[in-house]
């Protein structure tokens, strides 16, 4: 398989018909899409769902905008999505979405991996997209892998920043590839600043539970975290309720969360407060159109990796409520990772 990356005009509107293909470079593997001048796009959440506030909800909102622009509408002449409430569902949805006729199916996060590898190999004359994981060897398969870790090693350097207490926390949906790169460069950033700085970390298990990761953020706040920067889909709402909750009984109570995939902003309001400190960006929406618009455009980029980072401007950190200080070196470590000049692991088991 082929592995492209995306310029950074996918995110600020330039080249915008080419953002699927490397811009001055040689032409990627292009597999002809199976819609001759229309295009019906469909998108298969994980348990998150389309409301989290999160992933799914990105994607979602990417594919809302994409059938604006194309004055079409949601239903099957359209796009639609269908919501899995639970793994045993996404074989299912990602067959109703090619039998009802939408001519690209995307399989929203890691979780969906196997299912779309499973339908593409039965139905080849659709497109599908699978998001945060590879399918080898399928030339209707488009696979979408993102650099989390280095948008949460910004953020790791922005709560090493911000904190008093000099002890921060992470909470992860489930131990995974991808959930590894979410803490591997949170951490990293954190040690980046003050090696000495205490880092407690927690997985729910779940990306569909934030009554346990609301009880988990309960636990480290009164240990003395005071940010928490949560990578768990659905389940990371429980840590903004948990947050929120301790500003509502004590206003002077220094507490953070650190959003993810989405500016969180709307989700730490509280009282005229808002305990949202930051939020790692991913570009799953941009993705979604872009890959869309190509499929329409009979140019569906089938059996290739696209890879979003920094230097491709897939991901990226929200200014949030953030000190000037903090600012700045987040921008001189931005550039110093889209440079080359400085790695972000990927695994926990990489930090020194």
């Amino acid at each position: 398989m082929k592995k492209k990356t995306f310029m950074k005009a996918i995110f600020i509107g330039a080249c915008a018909t080419l953002v699927l293909t490397a811009c001055g470079g040689g032409k990627g593997k292009e597999k002809e899409s199976s819609s001759t001048g229309t295009n019906t796009v469909a998108i298969v959440t994980d348990i998150g769902g389309v409301d989290d506030k999160s992933f799914n909800q990105s994607a979602w909102e990417g594919l809302q905008e994409w059938g604006k622009k194309h004055d079409l509408k949601k239903g099957p002449k359209g796009y639609n999505y269908l919501q899995s409430k639970s793994d045993s569902e996404y074989v299912t949805n990602l067959n109703i979405a090619a039998g009802n006729g939408f001519k690209t199916v995307f399989g929203i996060g890691h979780k969906v991996r196997n299912a779309v590898e499973d339908v593409a190999s039965q139905k080849k004359n659709v497109n599908f997209v699978i998001v945060d994981a590879v399918i080898d060897d399928l030339d209707n398969v488009a696979s979408v892998v993102f650099k989390d870790n280095e948008a949460a090693f910004l953020a790791g350097i922005a709560a090493a920043e911000t904190t008093k207490a000099e002890h921060v926390g992470f909470i992860g949906g489930q131990n995974g590839e991808v959930i590894d790169r979410f803490e591997a460069g949170f951490r990293q950033g954190v040690a980046t600043v003050n090696p000495d700085i205490k880092v407690d970390v927690q997985y729910v298990g779940s990306f569909g539970d934030p009554a346990k990761a609301k009880s988990q953020a309960a636990a480290m706040y009164n240990d003395g975290v005071d940010i928490i920067y949560q990578a768990a889909g659905n389940s990371g709402n429980g840590v903004f309720s948990e947050a929120k909750d301790i500003k509502k009984r004590d206003k002077s109570k220094e507490i953070w969360v650190i959003g993810v995939d989405r500016d969180q902003s709307a989700e730490g309001e509280i009282d005229g407060e808002n305990v949202t400190l930051t939020s790692t960006i991913k570009g799953v929406g941009k993705a979604v159109i872009d890959i869309s618009d190509k499929a329409l455009e009979n140019k569906f980029p089938g059996g290739e990796k696209l890879v979003f980072g920094l230097k491709e401007a897939g991901v990226d950190l929200s200014e949030g409520q953030l000190g000037e200080k903090t600012k700045e070196s987040i921008k001189k470590y931005k550039q110093e990772i889209a440079d080359g000049k400085l790695k972000v692991v990927e695994k926990p088991s990489e930090l020194k």
